[in-house]
Formats: structure tokens, sequence, C-alpha cells
């Protein structure tokens, strides 16, 4: 996922994408405490996604904010 489909996304959309990433990162750190997680890569790009999200709604949030 990079940042321009991303972008063209509405907040609704991307809160929705959020909180299934956080359910995701939550099975994942579950997962590894269990010792079952095989793709430890994914934790990574999971929570990399999470910020990329939030990074954007806050960027919405600004525009929004700006044109107010």
């Amino acid at each position: 996922m990079d940042a321009k489909e991303l972008s063209t996304k509405t907040p609704d959309q991307l809160k929705e994408q959020l909180v299934a990433l956080k359910k995701e990162a939550f099975n994942l750190r579950f997962q590894q405490a269990t010792g079952q997680l095989e793709n430890t890569a994914r934790m990574r790009t999971v929570r990399r996604d999470v910020a990329r999200v939030k990074t954007i709604l806050n960027q919405k949030a600004a525009e929004a904010a700006a044109a107010n």
C-alpha cells in the first residue's frame, strides 16, 4: 500500500482501514507471543501501513481545517 493509493480514499475508508490494520497488528503480536508467527517481516509492514494511514488522515484533517 502506498501513500498515493491512500490519498484517494475518503476519511471514513481510511478509518476502516486503520481499524483493520490494528486488528491485524494485534493478531500478529499474539502469534509472536505464542511462537506461531512465521512471517516476522509482516509486523513491520503492518506497523508502517498504520503510520501511513494516520499520516494521510492528519493531512486530510489539516486541509479541511485550512479550508474553513
